[in-house]
């Protein structure tokens, strides 16, 4: 996986957008870019399938559609077990995967997710698609665990 990281002017300490390549886990599935917005407490996350080779990846979300498949979720309070609540921003008829992704995310990392999912509906509706899928949750969870590490967070 590769990254490319910077900082905001302004806010270094606060703000962070940091891409990363994932390879493809199957050689008939597309690369996917993921571009990841650190915010005090929360995360903006966009994962999309992209053609720009891994030297490149931070130009891939410049390209994609981050209201193709949109959501936002909380982690439960302290001391709850399950789901904190959770909402779609944006969805198609033919995708609704932020949704869930997005709750597990909040749930174990322990902060506020802003997931957006951009891959094509004619992907995601193949065989290969969950595959897909679960390759962009887990380069996003490594993703995760590395910025955590970087920053000297405790992730979960």
């Amino acid at each position: 996986m590769m990254a490319a990281t910077s900082q905001l002017q302004g806010n270094a300490s606060l703000i962070s957008v940091t891409s990363k390549y994932v390879a493809p886990s199957d050689p008939s599935l597309p690369a996917l870019a993921l571009q990841i917005t650190s915010l005090v407490g929360s995360y903006m996350i966009w994962v999309g399938v992209t053609n720009q080779p891994p030297e490149s990846v931070q130009n891939a979300a410049c390209s994609g559609a981050l209201c193709r498949d949109w959501a936002c979720a909380m982690p439960a309070p302290p001391g709850h077990a399950g789901f904190g609540p959770a909402t779609s921003l944006f969805r198609s008829s033919s995708s609704d995967v932020s949704f869930s992704m997005a709750q597990r995310l909040a749930r174990r990392f322990h902060r506020q997710i802003f997931l957006s999912v951009d891959v094509p509906a004619t992907l995601l509706s193949t065989p290969r698609g969950s595959h897909l899928l679960f390759d962009a949750e887990k380069g996003i969870v490594t993703a995760l665990n590395n910025l955590g590490d970087e920053h000297g967070q405790e992730v979960s």
